[in-house]
């Protein structure tokens, strides 16, 4: 997000909102990017500034991993590598804004976000606001279900969609603390299960976005995106672009403040899991 869809400077005032939200949990931030040909976990004041104000920047999945690393560009990472990363470092939660999933018009694309191949096989808790508003979500809420990963929605009973509190879809369990999420993580991870876990927290209730502004929006991005003859994560930046204009960008304000929330929300997490008594599954 504070590469792509926020512009420099306002982007580097993001991250720094991010990285208090972080602290003030009592947690240490560790931004993830692609950097000098290396897959950094935790970046200097130095590189961070060179990402967010670059005129280019790589959007790595696991498949553009090696290329980006070879050719030393910058990389931001989706939350499949960051996943990677973040499990590689010894790290058990990762914050982002919303998650990828099975997107609109699977009977015909097939198209489905390496997000949920990570999620299925990485041990990290990823934090977000639910699957991003573009995609079909009761699908994407089946998927992690076949998948073995533990959907957990914080302090609600409905599922959010990205900038919208509620996707009309009942989440599959209702957490109401951090020390409550860090126990049934540790558990899951205890007894040997290899998969992630979403935990899903809803855009903070004064930034929600419109649900039918939103929908209409979607729709409308998604023509855009045929009409470009875009496919598989390509479609994602036109619909976004879409959604900002048709919001007059308060789906980016929303954005901003669901992602801190969530960076908020993991640094609790990650408290919480080091707090309780170490375990060989549990440390780190």
């Amino acid at each position: 997000m504070i590469t792509h869809a926020i512009s420099y400077p306002a982007n580097l005032e993001a991250a720094g909102e991010l990285t208090s939200a972080v602290r003030e949990s009592g947690a240490v931030p560790a931004f993830v990017a692609a950097v000098d040909g290396k897959l950094r976990v935790g970046l200097e004041p130095d590189a961070l500034h060179r990402l967010l104000s670059a005129e280019r920047v790589e959007k790595v999945s696991q498949r553009d991993v090696g290329a980006v690393l070879a050719s030393g560009a910058l990389g931001a990472t989706t939350v499949a590598v960051t996943m990677f990363a973040a499990a590689t470092a010894g790290i058990r939660t990762v914050a982002t804004g919303g998650i990828g999933g099975v997107h609109r018009g699977y009977v015909d694309s097939h198209y489905v976000s390496p997000d949920l191949t990570a999620l299925a096989s990485t041990p990290v808790a990823v934090v977000c606001s639910g699957p991003k508003s573009l995609l079909d979500i009761g699908r994407t809420l089946e998927a992690l279900e076949t998948a073995g990963v533990p959907v957990l929605a914080y302090r609600t009973d409905q599922f959010p969609a990205y900038e919208t509190r509620d996707s009309r879809l009942r989440a599959p369990r209702r957490v109401d603390s951090a020390d409550e999420l860090a126990d049934m993580l540790r558990a899951h991870w205890g007894v040997g299960l290899p998969s992630g876990a979403v935990v899903a927290d809803p855009v903070p209730e004064e930034y929600e976005v419109d649900s039918a502004l939103i929908a209409k929006a979607v729709d409308d991005g998604l023509v855009a995106a045929k009409a470009k003859s875009a496919q598989g994560k390509d479609i994602i930046p036109v619909v976004l672009e879409a959604i900002s204009e048709a919001t007059g960008g308060s789906s980016t304000r929303a954005a901003l403040a669901l992602t801190a929330s969530n960076a908020r929300l993991a640094g609790e997490i990650a408290v919480a899991l080091i707090k309780s008594p170490a375990t060989p599954e549990s440390e780190g």
